[in-house]
């Protein structure tokens, strides 16, 4: 019972913040221009395998004005910090220290049943609002691991709230031709920016923006 009752309240969560984002999109449109007064924090959401490389691949695109950069990778993450260790070492930033790497639990392993996906992501969440809270970026970025909805979540949270408006930024897999991957239906719902890298995808999401192949 106490587990029917956890879903349905994590469903009320979300078709609330959802209704509120809406509001709030369409009462302020893209008024809101990061880095207008300076620097723009961004969060990179990095999942494993192909999703880190390909928002590493998207992080070379960027300029110094994205500083400092909070990586966020799930516990379980082995390989993910290495990548990104090597890809900051090789860039010429300053020597004082621009990025930091931080660890909360994964929304969702392979294969992991549906049922225990929502105790996990509720478990995920109680650990992205304190760490989005405290970091307070300008920007999400995120590129489909289901790690990245509820810190998605927590930076919608934290406009609903009047603390801070923060983008959400979504790049859709390359590999994602057809359809958007489960990650991706998600934040379409509530990202500022959604990008796909396959006309089709464009086709079928009118809010989407296709530019080619970006990663």
């Amino acid at each position: 019972m106490s587990f029917l009752v956890g879903v349905a309240l994590a469903v009320l969560l979300i078709t609330f913040l959802i209704i509120i984002r809406l509001y709030v999109v369409v009462k302020n449109g893209s008024s809101y221009h990061p880095g207008a007064k300076g620097a723009v924090t961004v969060l990179v959401v990095a999942g494993s395998g192909g999703h880190t490389t390909e928002i590493l691949r998207l992080m070379e695109c960027l300029s110094e004005a994205y500083t400092p950069r909070h990586y966020v990778i799930a516990d379980t993450d082995r390989m993910s910090e290495e990548k990104i260790n090597t890809f900051e070492s090789s860039k010429q930033h300053s020597k004082e220290s621009q990025f930091t790497i931080c660890r909360i639990p994964r929304s969702r392993e392979v294969h992991q049943s549906w049922g225990s996906s929502v105790i996990s992501t509720l478990n995920a969440l109680r650990y992205s609002f304190p760490l989005v809270f405290r970091l307070r970026p300008d920007m999400v970025l995120c590129n489909g691991p289901g790690t990245c909805v509820p810190l998605c979540v927590a930076g919608l949270l934290l406009g609903i709230l009047g603390m801070k408006k923060v983008l959400i930024v979504y790049v859709e897999s390359v590999c994602r031709v057809e359809t958007l991957s489960l990650t991706g239906k998600i934040i379409y719902c509530i990202s500022d920016y959604f990008f796909v890298q396959w006309p089709s995808l464009r086709n079928i999401y009118p809010k989407s923006i296709f530019l080619g192949r970006i990663v």
